[in-house]
């Protein structure tokens, strides 16, 4: 942040991946009020969220995936059958779809979604070369969702490690002791 203030334009990027998790827009704002440039990509099929995290466009250093989330799996909805048939999967993302289709290397990876804190999708991230993966091990309020990055990047731009950011943000309160960080 200091950094930005004495005129560089951001200190960090972001490739921020709108799955329709409702909050990706004000998480973009915020996230740039701290000075990070943010790639904003919007994804309504499969085969879109495949190609903005197939490694065959650089990624960024913080990968955000702004969902919903259920039972360990990245929500998405199915496609149209005529539409399905070009798609690599079609519906949730699960640890599977991660490790045959992401490759994130070294990214600091945050998931938005309830329930994306499970330990084998946290696994697959990890196989998929994120070199860390924070998301919840619950079903935390909606604000929280939104809440819990922003905190994140405030503890970074504070000089903190990933790992002591995320300390910080589970001791805040119940809603925020859900976020989990993996790593290896």
């Amino acid at each position: 942040m200091r950094e930005v203030q004495a005129g560089r334009l951001a200190w960090t990027e972001v490739d921020l991946i709108d799955l329709e998790g409702g909050f990706a827009r004000p998480l973009r704002d915020g996230l740039e009020v701290f000075g990070v440039q943010v790639n904003y990509l919007r994804v309504g099929q499969p085969r879109h969220l495949v190609a903005a995290l197939d490694g065959s466009r650089p990624i960024a250093p913080y990968v955000i995936l702004s969902c919903h989330g259920d039972e360990g799996r990245i929500l998405m909805d199915d496609v149209a059958e005529e539409l399905a048939r070009f798609q690599p999967f079609n519906g949730a993302v699960g640890p599977e779809h991660v490790r045959e289709h992401f490759r994130l290397p070294g990214s600091v990876t945050l998931v938005t979604g309830c329930d994306t804190g499970d330990p084998a999708l946290a696994e697959a991230f990890l196989d998929a070369g994120a070199g860390i993966y924070v998301a919840p091990r619950g079903a935390p309020f909606g604000y929280a969702s939104v809440f819990a990055p922003l905190f994140f990047f405030y503890e970074l731009t504070e000089k903190r490690s990933p790992m002591a950011a995320v300390e910080r943000l589970r001791a805040h309160d119940d809603e925020l002791a859900m976020w989990e960080l993996y790593q290896r």
